[in-house]
């Protein structure tokens, strides 16, 4: 099953009436926050780079009646060794 992504969008006045959106990605905890991707062109008003960013959060959505998703959790492969990952001297 998949999960629905924790992503925002915000804008940034990176110099004075210059607008940037940048799009942010939750950690699985909700504890921090990383940046996804931001515009490369900055736009003359803040209502344009938000409009801006929010069609760059729709493309990251595959279907937007159900949001943006994470792929589905693949089962993990069963480690040889022991415990941390360590493997174990092999005797001769």
């Amino acid at each position: 099953m998949t999960s629905i992504r924790h992503i925002a969008v915000y804008v940034e006045e990176p110099e004075p009436g210059w607008f940037q959106w940048v799009l942010i990605e939750a950690a699985s905890d909700l504890s921090t926050w990383s940046e996804l991707k931001r515009a490369e062109r900055w736009e003359s008003s803040y209502k344009d780079a938000m409009a801006k960013g929010l069609l760059a959060l729709q493309e990251l959505t595959a279907d937007l009646d159900r949001g943006p998703r994470t792929e589905p959790r693949k089962p993990k492969e069963k480690s040889s060794g022991f415990g941390f990952g360590f493997e174990l001297p092999k005797l001769d």
